[in-house]
């Protein structure tokens, strides 16, 4: 297998969306995957193991996918909190993507410290 698209809709949690379940991915152990590309699948998912991994690896990540899916239908708030497992938590996608940080600068987190952001 090269590649998997998936659709990151949940019928039991319709507002959970492509993001959230990648993040959540990140507190059980796997490196989330692509997400929104390609394009023509709303929410997608792209799954691209390695030809190395193995079936236990595989089976996991797919148990991975089914606790998910399950903690989205009980508490989608688990999901819009993730990730919870690292030192930085979710970052704000769109300030990143429109004020990006390229290196450290302690002036800069000291401005956002004041102005509330959190980075950790």
């Amino acid at each position: 297998m090269h590649e998997t698209v998936l659709q990151g809709k949940l019928a039991s949690a319709p507002e959970v969306r492509t993001l959230d379940i990648a993040k959540r991915l990140i507190d059980y152990g796997f490196h989330p995957p692509t997400v929104y590309f390609p394009l023509i699948v709303p929410e997608a998912l792209m799954i691209e193991p390695t030809e190395t991994e193995s079936k236990r690896t595989l089976d996991a990540f797919c148990d991975a996918l089914l606790a998910i899916a399950e903690e989205a239908a009980r508490d989608p708030e688990i999901l819009k909190r993730a990730p919870t497992t690292t030192p930085v938590r979710r970052l704000d996608e769109v300030r990143a993507a429109r004020q990006p940080i390229l290196r450290y600068d302690p002036t800069v987190f000291a401005r956002l410290r004041e102005e509330g952001v959190r980075y950790r």
